[in-house]
């Protein structure tokens, strides 16, 4: 049975990962991306850091150390070019990408999934070692979405499938059917504190989160987490709305407890197609 190798970027899902692959027998290996990955979260698994752009050294380490099988978690920032600095290995794949690099996300990231296959690594999804994150539709919080947070939902789901067909995000937030912001380069963070500074009068907004069509799961599945949570209850939205079984919940318990501290609404939805 191979080693798993886990290229790791912020937060607390690359642990998991490696605590579930671990438990299912696999050996673990975690390359932390400078600038992103957490030393408290990695550093009890055997580790290193690496530049972004340093893939020489990446597929050396990730050969040296067994690894077979590779799962891409926690987020990324995406560089520019001038900011990557590739080795000369880094330079070659830059090259392979080709047109790739000057398209949206789920181009660029289909096309680093057919180059690691073609070095002879199988990538598969976060989803599959966290299936504990994953959750089926219904409400998971103590408040309960109204009739108005109902319909807002339906629109963001709208919303966001447009944007997601077009590449652009994977989120919006609406109030009381006015759109206060849709999530673009900045990220779900960043989007969040904007819909706060854009708040109207009355409830607040909800916060909708979904898998963008034709997305390359294995890598760029959409996450929540506790931050998202307190994120949103400073922006004062009144809840969060994630598709059931398309978005990791990190944290699941913590998520929830922080919900109901809050006051929020926190539902897993099911869109129609």
């Amino acid at each position: 049975m191979g080693t798993i190798g886990i290229l790791a970027g912020e937060g607390v899902l690359p642990a998991r990962v490696a605590e579930s692959a671990y438990a299912a027998g696999h050996q673990v290996y975690i390359l932390g991306f400078e600038g992103f990955a957490e030393a408290s979260v990695i550093e009890s698994w055997p580790h290193d850091y690496v530049r972004l752009g340093a893939a020489g050294q990446i597929l050396t380490l990730l050969r040296r150390h067994g690894c077979t099988d590779l799962v891409l978690i926690g987020p990324v920032r995406r560089p520019s070019l001038s900011s990557l600095r590739p080795d000369i290995e880094g330079a070659r794949i830059l090259t392979r990408l080709g047109c790739a690099l000057f398209s949206g996300d789920d181009g660029l990231l289909a096309a680093l999934v057919r180059i690691l296959g073609e070095e002879g690594f199988r990538v598969r999804g976060a989803h599959e070692f966290l299936q504990h994150s994953m959750v089926t539709p219904g409400v998971l919080s103590q408040s309960m979405p109204d009739a108005q947070a109902v319909a807002d939902i339906q629109q963001g789901i709208t919303v966001v499938r447009t944007l997601g067909a077009l590449d652009i995000g994977q989120g919006c937030v609406v109030q009381n059917g006015v759109v206060l912001a849709v999530e673009a380069m900045e990220g779900t963070d960043r989007m969040l504190m904007r819909a706060g500074e854009c708040r109207q009068p009355g409830e607040g907004g909800v916060f909708i989160k979904l898998l963008k069509p034709m997305q390359e799961k294995r890598i760029d599945m959409p996450t929540i987490g506790p931050k998202t949570i307190e994120i949103s209850a400073m922006a004062g939205l009144r809840g969060i709305a994630f598709e059931a079984g398309n978005v990791l919940i990190a944290e699941k318990e913590k998520c929830v407890a922080m919900a109901n501290q809050y006051g929020l609404f926190l539902v897993a939805v099911e869109p129609e197609l």
